[in-house]
């Protein structure tokens, strides 16, 4: 995932500021400020693919967090101050450089690309490929042009000085001997603290892979893997989507608890809603919508068990995870929790940095599989059916707003013919290639889902039609621009689109319905085009 560099930088002084804190008072309360602050600065950086970055700042995380102590027991040695001073002077100063190195002009080299640039967006990422078999890799770099991504090639002996940081260094390990391999990857990882490292052509056993990732890379791809594969992983990582942030509703009949609780949760960056008496609840999860819920186990008049119960009674909120908060043990009334779909037991008075870390990783399970629920498995754009839901929640809305919307229906032109002539996988390659596109070429307010086969749905929300047909046009425009190799040759595609707009059409059936009769009128009309239903 890219980070803007002054995202980065605000992240960074927020933790400077913490250590600046405990350094003029250390005390065990700014102790925990600073491990708070520091845990969540590292989730950052893991989370925004600075491998680099992550694993120093892990380190001083893994220090920190093995100083936890009693509150009056708290005390530092001279000699381990100076140890964790010297490591966030390293932290800083790498963070510092990535940032100069993100924020300044680059003039980008371009090294054995036929094509014209396939837009004219500026590259959003900067990748290196290094090894010694340039012509292997041309495809791939053309390849990643067409997504604005700007690959160069190097040889091992000429890589450019860590003054600049690329996004992800593409290490090809043909040939190379194990041994040899690993000392190019920490050499790597040593200089380029922020980039992700990714090996190619490294062997599939177990030692080799352990070897490669010890070394310092990030993902390892084994002899003979796809090129589709590896662009894909590279547009993964390349990604800009955002992920809205957690949110958690918390249960806790003591409003000091309630506040501690939701301040922790506020320090890693995680939005909070409490209530404090259990026949809330319901209120607080129909208004909040959360991801998680923390509910405190013994309440006035009522258990956390009692409460769960009444929460499980409503299927909307049957999946939602419920993390318990103790202050004893007892194991009959734990049982029984686990039974409701409790996920985790947390003993009050709680470790700040373990209780977000559970938080975070119940979550990030909720998620997944939510997502994988609402997301077509071939290309990660909304299903079939969320994509009629996002749009009938976005006509709703426009309608609320007394706003435009517009709608959109895609159709890759003569499929049929592309996966009888190049079969199935490339079929399913020329699909993932427009879902990429549209992911990265739409706005981040737009929503696309793969409606079916090679069919895609669009929703515009605040665009009128000719709007969203200067948008769609450029983006049909670019993709006819992709190159798919085929054994000797190439060959490219097209797509047709209709377009219509709300309020001309008032809800979501007729909004398909007349985007779907200007696709056919695009189809019969040549295809290759965008028509706008009048």
């Amino acid at each position: 995932m890219y980070s803007p560099p002054v995202e980065l930088k605000k992240k960074s002084d927020e933790l400077h500021s913490k250590w600046s804190t405990y350094v003029a008072s250390p005390g065990f309360a700014s102790f925990v400020e600073f491990a708070v602050c520091l845990s969540s600065f590292s989730e950052f950086l893991n989370g925004k693919g600075l491998s680099g970055l992550h694993q120093i700042s892990h380190r001083l995380e893994q220090q920190a967090l093995a100083m936890f102590d009693e509150g009056d027991k708290h005390e530092i040695t001279d000699g381990v101050l100076d140890d964790l001073s010297n490591q966030m002077a390293e932290l800083t100063d790498r963070v510092t450089r990535f940032i100069d190195s993100n924020t300044r002009p680059v003039e980008y080299r371009r090294t054995n690309i036929e094509a014209k640039r396939a837009s004219d967006l500026v590259p959003t990422h900067r990748i290196w490929l290094i090894g010694s078999n340039d012509n292997q890799w041309t495809n791939l770099v053309t390849q990643l042009e067409y997504f604005s991504i700007e690959a160069e090639l190097f040889a091992w002996d000429s890589v450019p000085g860590d003054d600049v940081e690329p996004s992800i260094l593409l290490l090809d390990m043909q040939g190379i001997a194990l041994e040899e391999a690993g000392r190019h990857i920490k050499n790597l990882r040593t200089r380029f603290s922020a980039s992700k490292i990714l090996a190619l052509q490294i062997q599939s056993d177990f030692n080799s892979l352990k070897a490669a990732l010890s070394a310092g890379c990030d993902f390892c791809f084994a002899e003979a893997t796809p090129e589709a594969v590896i662009l894909a992983k590279i547009i993964e990582l390349c990604s800009s989507e955002e992920e809205a942030p957690y949110r958690v509703l918390v249960v806790e009949d003591s409003l000091t608890a309630s506040k501690s609780i939701q301040r922790t949760l506020k320090q890693n960056g995680i939005e909070s809603f409490a209530v404090t008496k259990p026949s809330d609840v319901l209120t607080g999860l129909r208004s909040f919508q959360p991801d998680l819920i923390l509910m405190d186990m013994y309440m006035p008049d009522c258990t956390g068990v009692q409460a769960t119960r009444v929460i499980r009674q409503h299927a909307e909120f049957l999946s939602t995870p419920v993390i318990y908060l103790s202050g004893d043990g007892d194991i009959a009334l734990q049982v029984d929790a686990l039974r409701l779909g409790g996920e985790h037991f947390l003993t009050k008075p709680f470790n700040p940095v373990f209780l977000n870390a559970v938080v975070k990783s119940k979550i990030e399970r909720y998620r997944a599989l939510r997502r994988s629920m609402q997301h077509d498995s071939l290309t990660g754009l909304l299903n079939h059916g969320t994509s009629k839901e996002r749009l009938a929640t976005a006509v709703n809305l426009a309608s609320t707003k007394d706003s435009q919307l517009s709608v959109a229906m895609i159709d890759i032109d003569h499929f049929k013919k592309v996966n009888d002539k190049y079969g199935h996988p490339m079929g399913d390659r020329v699909i993932r290639s427009l879902a990429w596109l549209l992911r990265q070429r739409l706005r981040k307010t737009d929503l696309v889902g793969r409606y079916g086969g090679e069919e895609f749905l669009v929703i515009l929300p605040g665009s009128d039609a000719d709007q969203a047909f200067e948008i769609l046009d450029r983006i049909r425009r670019d993709f006819n621009l992709i190159k798919y190799a085929f054994e000797d040759t190439w060959f490219d595609a097209t797509f047709s689109a209709g377009v219509s707009q709300f309020p001309s059409k008032a809800n979501t059936e007729a909004l398909i319905k007349d985007a779907d009769e200007a696709l056919y009128d695009a189809k019969h009309g040549g295809r290759n085009c965008v028509i706008t239903h009048r």
